[in-house]
């Protein structure tokens, strides 16, 4: 028989909301996971959305013939219209092949471009639909065939209070005492989530193996990820630009800039005259300012992580992001006071993952930037 008795002994409480609200309110990386469908297995795997770019990179021009990427020439219907970025020229496709298309002018729109040339970016207008169109005719959006994984990994906090602690009452009764104590334990779970959501590199689960979750740097880096070199220059808006526009270029809207306190500083600096603080209880997480993507003309909001590295600034599309636990093992909490022990031992666990759909065409990394501190020295003394 228990020593200390509390409202909730022997019961399993569910502290997934508890969590959510403390993660929600963490100015970090986190906040940007939602809840997402349990996972049914160690191997978490989701769909990859089926997202394309709605441009297309011209790579050569013979007459009017017009020679693109085979995954930006199917992005093409014998009538789409297309206008090359920064001209008003309009253009219509006549013919479709595997890596060409031909292309006449459609309207001139008071330019004097009559052609495209080689490295032009051609935007994507519309496809016009015939009369009594087709299966087929339509401009394809789906889930594709490609899938994502990551595995499952483990969380354990222990909840201890002395039987000392337990009398000196200096917090009320058993229960406000095991409440806010719990608190505290998922906050430190919440910046624990964060960093493995930053740092984590998935490692398969197995009999003398523990499961690990990979996060950011795992999914996002590498082999075809989405990246601009900063070139040890201080961080500006040009960078910020090239970036969103990478991520644009891909077919995702980027949306945040995540980066350290420092570069934040930085950042700042140059956005000053269009700054706007935000905090809105109506959205996740704490956000340090709102500024204008100046190649979408939307709004992305810069947020401050301090565990993110100084020389690393990411622009994310965060519509892929979530959180997952593995069916029936959300975070809850149990009693756990061994017999004789003096005091009470509660025992905080879960399992679950991170989603990063499309994480090579939605989240873009700036690096080898100049240190923020650095940085802020040359603009004091400037």
């Amino acid at each position: 028989m228990a020593i200390y008795a509390y409202s909730f002994l022997n019961k399993k409480r569910d502290l997934a909301d508890i969590l959510s609200t403390v993660v929600k309110d963490e100015p970090r990386f986190i906040s940007n996971f939602t809840a997402v469908a349990d996972g049914t297995a160690q191997k978490h795997e989701w769909l990859e959305d089926q997202i394309t770019g709605r441009s297309v990179k011209v790579l050569g021009v013979a007459g009017n013939t017009v020679t693109a990427a085979a995954a930006d020439v199917a992005k093409l219907k014998i009538g789409t219209l297309l206008v090359i970025q920064n001209s008003p020229a309009l253009f219509r496709v006549t013919a479709v092949n595997s890596d060409n298309f031909t292309l006449e002018l459609a309207g001139a729109n008071g330019s004097e471009t009559v052609m495209a040339s080689e490295g032009d970016v051609l935007n994507i207008v519309s496809s016009p639909m015939a009369e009594g169109s087709a299966n087929g005719d339509g401009e394809e959006t789906s889930h594709s065939s490609n899938t994502g994984y990551n595995y499952m990994q483990i969380f354990r906090k222990d909840i201890v209070l002395t039987g000392t602690a337990l009398a000196v009452n200096v917090y009320g009764s058993i229960d406000n005492q095991i409440n806010r104590q719990t608190a505290f334990a998922m906050s430190e779970l919440a910046r624990d989530l964060n960093r493995v959501a930053l740092f984590g590199v998935r490692r398969e689960p197995g009999a003398d193996v523990r499961g690990e979750a990979g996060g950011l740097y795992c999914f996002a880096t590498g082999e075809n990820a989405l990246a601009v070199n900063g070139e040890g220059i201080t961080l500006d808006s040009f960078m910020i630009n090239d970036a969103a526009q990478a991520i644009l270029a891909e077919g995702g809207e980027p949306m945040q800039i995540l980066c350290s306190p420092g570069q934040a500083r930085v950042l700042s600096n140059e956005y000053k005259p269009s700054l706007q603080v935000l905090r809105s209880d109506e959205r996740r997480g704490a956000y340090v300012a709102t500024v204008v993507n100046e190649i979408s003309g939307r709004s992305m909001t810069i947020m401050a992580d301090p565990d993110v590295p100084d020389c690393d600034i990411w622009v994310m599309d965060t519509t892929g992001l979530g959180m997952s636990s593995l069916k029936g093992r959300g975070i809850t909490d149990v009693d756990a006071t061994p017999q004789g022990f003096d005091g009470v031992k509660r025992m905080a666990i879960g399992e679950l993952t991170f989603e990063f759909k499309n994480a090579k065409q939605r989240l873009c990394r700036i690096h080898n930037v100049m240190s923020s501190a650095e940085a802020l020295k040359a603009m004091r003394n400037a």
